[in-house]
């Protein structure tokens, strides 16, 4: 089996669950799982677990994330974007560019964001677009979501092309929808590449039929990321090989039975390796007890 994450450029007219279903197949293994939806019309990247890294997936759908979107002004839709039923047009002629970039930028920070009614979040076992494509709209409840960062990349009114930084949860059209109703006149979104991950970068992402080629070509691990990739920042502890089986079992250890002492804090987490250099897991550190425990394992013993 193969264990990693694919950075994986997923191409318009995909789902999120088409690109599972067909990485699937490219690699012959039913264990696989995405990172957080992408909508079918959005493209960009989409880190995909394999084997042993499904275990990050909420890790990585926690992670902040960046967006390139193309905002039309004077257009109201049901679904927020473009694909969807013109509600209110309005004229636009009126407004200046300083206007729109102070209205755009007003949004860094944090604020309380209605999810739209297309959307795959659920209300009683129903995905909230299953009840909007029956005529159905519910209350819904506003969540708080963190706009880190706005750039405004281009302004040729009525569009606006500007790049997001933001919290997970975050709808960008629905952040266009706002913007838009801030200054009077409606938006909707145009256009939405997702440009970063985390760690993942659109740059270094592969569309399907590349993964596809890389693994007839046995080239497939070349553009795996390693499970202990994404956590950099945590200090690496080696286990002396006598200790080993406390790792293997899941059991806790102490700090006088590593081979590489390092200053940690209390509470602090940890990459823990045996002596063969094989990742075990995160652990955390009791510094009263002196004592690592495991809080996520990635070993399989019977490997």
């Amino acid at each position: 089996m193969i264990h990693g994450i694919l950075n994986v450029y997923k191409e318009k007219g995909f789902t999120s669950h088409d690109v599972v279903a067909k990485l699937r197949g490219i690699v012959g293994q039913k264990k696989i799982g995405h990172t957080g939806t992408l909508d079918p019309d959005a493209e960009g990247v989409l880190p995909i677990c394999l084997g042993k890294a499904t275990k990050l997936c909420d890790f990585l759908t926690d992670k902040q994330k960046t967006y390139e979107t193309v905002m039309l002004l004077g257009v109201q839709t049901d679904t927020q974007d473009t694909s969807g039923k013109i509600l209110e047009e309005k004229e636009t002629g009126g407004l200046t560019e300083e206007e729109v970039a102070e209205a755009v930028l007003s949004f860094v920070g944090e604020y309380d964001q209605i999810p739209p009614m297309y959307s795959a979040l659920k209300v009683n076992g129903k995905k909230l677009y299953e009840l909007a494509r029956e005529g159905i709209e519910i209350e819904r409840k506003a969540r708080r979501v963190q706009i880190t960062d706005i750039v405004i990349k281009e302004t040729e009114l009525p569009r606006v092309r500007m790049e997001v930084s933001c919290s997970k949860g975050t709808y960008i059209r629905t952040l266009c929808h706002d913007i838009g109703r801030k200054l009077g006149c409606g938006a909707c979104m145009e256009e939405l590449v997702r440009t970063k991950v985390s760690m993942f970068d659109i740059e270094d992402s592969i569309t399907l039929d590349e993964a596809a080629r890389m693994r007839e070509e046995g080239k497939f691990g070349e553009v795996l990321h390693l499970i202990d990739d994404m956590f950099p920042d945590y200090p690496k502890i080696i286990v002396k090989e006598k200790y080993a089986p406390l790792l293997y079992n899941g059991n806790p250890f102490y700090k006088n039975q590593v081979e590489n002492p390092v200053f940690l804090e209390d509470k602090e987490l940890a990459r823990v390796y045996d002596h063969k250099g094989r990742f075990i897991g995160i652990y955390r550190y009791d510094k009263e007890k002196r004592l690592f425990k495991i809080m996520k394992m990635f070993f399989d013993k019977d490997e």
